[in-house]
């Protein structure tokens, strides 16, 4: 991995990884595997694309953006010069199948030959499903925090159902962190794409494959992010703040990427496929109350998460946190019918993935439920 290393005041990668190397007694033996990519950090790093899709024999390129995006689309294209063959901006929340096959008939009648995705999530993930079935080599230059760009995993979804693929061939091949795209991020997209980031690091803390380097960046990479979202909701364009918050989402986004993740994240993708909820906003509501499901199962990791929130208590920090930056608090405010609560517990009780706790449907529906009201998280 080629990376340009960030220096914001918090510990870098390479202070990471020389901490982590000296061993945590308390986690014994452990596997990291490191994905193969390359990384761009910095500000003005869009520059780069052109140079960067040369490194990768990239001749006829393919960006792909949201319908929002697409003038940034146009405007950063142009830095491919004669190696920009074309623009599809119709990525969409969730990755549905039929944008996929849609923006696929464009890759195969023009002859496209790599993939440049410029936006959040959705964009990002359109890029994994393209390159997927394709093979082609694709570039990320991520707007917001989600960090969807660090992971080998794919969720799509088909007549309403979000499945999730991993493979390591949805690694794009290189990341261009570029701060200046996330300076006119709205601060409240911003504070809903951190707090999917933190959600991230928080789950890797207690992941079944946890070890030292990563629970190491989820840690810091929380810490970042909690103390840049507050700033930027007063000052959108502080750089400061800004890059704080690129960097934090980068750690929890390779966290994400590193380890397994567990029932917070298997709550997000059956709501977000059953009721189309808005994804971010999704994972700020449900994440205080699957932090409190599993806290008495994992004090360790919730411990971790106070700290790095300054806060007595992990939760209820995570809540508060959500709160501060006039996240949506319920369920129920950003689109989901109560009467899908019981039908979506099933689900999500329904080949569940491993958790510190054991998934149990009563139990998850009473979540969902307190989730759907807006209830401060109560553990149990």
């Amino acid at each position: 991995m080629s990376v340009a290393m960030p220096d914001v005041g918090g510990a870098s990668i390479a202070s990471i990884a020389s901490v982590a190397a000296a061993g945590d007694a308390g986690q014994g033996a452990f596997a990291y595997c490191s994905q193969q990519y390359r990384v761009v950090f910095g500000t003005g790093t869009s520059a780069r694309l052109g140079e960067e899709s040369e490194r990768l024999g990239i001749k006829r390129a393919l960006v792909l953006t949201t319908s929002e995006q697409q003038d940034l689309g146009r405007r950063l294209g142009a830095g491919l010069g004669d190696r920009l063959a074309g623009l599809f901006a119709g990525a969409r929340m969730h990755t549905p199948v039929e944008v996929t096959n849609e923006a696929l008939r464009i890759v195969e009648s023009r002859d496209i030959d790599g993939l440049v995705a410029i936006g959040g999530g959705s964009t990002v993930g359109l890029g994994k499903a393209l390159s997927l079935r394709t093979g082609l080599p694709h570039i990320a230059m991520p707007t917001t925090y989600a960090g969807s760009e660090m992971t080998p995993i794919l969720g799509e979804t088909s007549n309403g159902i979000k499945t999730t693929q991993h493979s390591q061939d949805l690694v794009p091949d290189t990341v261009i962190y570029d701060v200046d795209l996330t300076v006119s991020l709205p601060p409240h997209i911003s504070a809903a794409s951190g707090m999917n980031a933190i959600a991230h690091a928080v789950e890797a803390l207690y992941a079944p494959d946890a070890n030292p380097l990563t629970s190491l960046m989820a840690e810091e990479g929380i810490a970042a992010l909690a103390r840049a979202l507050p700033r930027i909701m007063t000052a959108p364009a502080d750089p400061g703040a800004r890059r704080d918050a690129l960097y934090g989402a980068w750690l929890c986004g390779v966290c994400l990427g590193a380890v397994g993740m567990s029932l917070h994240h298997k709550l997000c993708h059956v709501l977000g496929g059953m009721f189309n909820l808005p994804h971010a906003e999704t994972h700020a509501i449900v994440l205080p109350h699957a932090a409190a499901y599993n806290a008495a199962a994992a004090p360790e990791a919730m411990s971790r998460v106070a700290r790095a929130l300054r806060s007595a208590n992990a939760p209820q920090g995570l809540f508060d946190l959500a709160r501060q930056l006039a996240l949506p608090r319920a369920l129920s405010g950003i689109g989901m019918p109560e009467d899908g609560i019981a039908r979506a517990a099933e689900m999500a009780a329904r080949n569940p993935y491993a958790n510190p706790r054991p998934v149990e449907r009563v139990a998850i529906q009473d979540l969902i439920a307190a989730a759907w009201r807006g209830d401060a998280p109560v553990q149990h």
